[in-house]
């Protein structure tokens, strides 16, 4: 983590009601800039609903919330350009190949061509697939096409991201290549904000926040939490608040 006091995210009293169900139920958090901040939960804790608003893609039902310096309400067009985002299920065009997508995310964020084909290059090279730059998405592993999909969202090189459940599913191997490269974007500046289901990855992040029921029910470094919960790991500190 780099050490500053700047703040990138600023969430206060963030609710979202659809109707009578409360999804987030006034979340109050920091995220600092150079952090890796793990947002977990179990599934309908409400922690794709939170994103999705920090995101600008879903309007709060109140609260003071801003992303990039941005006001989430006001300045959604302004945010998306400030962040990148990796869904659940892949951010990338199957029927595409993976030069194609590289070539027309580059296009959505308003890269210069010039510096998009550099960028296009050398991310290429980083990842080994040089030479399956016209291979279509679709027949590619689906480690690769994680690990591809993560280099798209931080490609205009944003002030933060945010990784809905991106390891899902992949083998520890890819999972750990996976962070390798969320360390790799930690140290160029960029902010990163990830849910998760494996609480080993939990222990990779800075400070985690953990849901329940819509709410954030803890906040902490993970070895301040498996202190104050007297667990052995985040696991133990997890199963202990979902109780």
């Amino acid at each position: 983590m780099v050490e500053t006091n700047e703040k990138v995210i600023v969430c206060k009293n963030m609710v979202k009601r659809f109707g009578s169900f409360v999804a987030d139920d006034n979340l109050t958090f920091d995220v600092y800039k150079g952090e890796i901040f793990g947002f977990l939960g179990a599934n309908g804790a409400g922690k794709t609903t939170a994103i999705r608003i920090l995101c600008g893609l879903l309007e709060p039902t109140s609260g003071d919330i801003s992303v990039a310096g941005c006001d989430v309400y006001k300045q959604t067009e302004q945010l998306k350009r400030r962040i990148g985002y990796m869904s659940q299920r892949f951010s990338l065009y199957e029927d595409l190949t993976v030069y194609e997508n590289i070539r027309f995310y580059g296009g959505i964020y308003g890269m210069d061509a010039k510096v998009r084909r550099q960028k296009t290059d050398d991310m290429l090279e980083k990842l080994g697939i040089a030479d399956q730059k016209n291979r279509l998405v679709a027949s590619m592993p689906l480690g690769w096409k994680q690990k591809l999909a993560f280099s798209l969202a931080i490609l205009h090189d944003p002030q933060i991201v945010f990784l809905d459940e991106p390891t899902g599913g992949v083998d520890p191997v890819t999972r750990r290549q996976f962070w390798n490269l969320i360390y790799e974007a930690v140290e160029k500046g960029i902010t990163v904000f990830v849910t998760t289901h494996y609480m080993d990855e939990a222990e990779y992040c800075d400070r985690v926040s953990i849901m329940n029921n819509g709410r954030i029910e803890a906040l902490d470094t993970p070895q301040r939490l498996k202190k104050l919960y007297q667990a052995e790991n985040m696991d133990e500190v997890f199963l202990k608040i979902a109780r």
